[in-house]
């Protein structure tokens, strides 16, 4: 009798990979990071992940933030 054999789901890799790619967004435009973002519509942190990823302009919260506490 054999071990089962488990095959890797696709989907299952391509929500790793946006969440590898949001983490990285949020720290590169300061954002605040977390995985139930992730696809949330209502999350801001997600609109501007979603802009970004359509190769719009994101807002970029370092900037934002640095010219607020001068």
């Amino acid at each position: 009798m054999s071990r089962p054999k488990f095959e890797r789901n696709p989907k299952v890799d391509q929500i790793f990979k946006d969440l590898e790619k949001f983490l990285s967004f949020c720290q590169d435009y300061g954002y605040r990071y977390n995985e139930a973002d992730l696809y949330n519509w209502k999350s801001y942190s997600f609109q501007q992940f979603n802009k970004f990823q359509q190769g719009k302009r994101a807002k970029n919260m370092w900037l934002a933030d640095s010219a607020r506490f001068r």
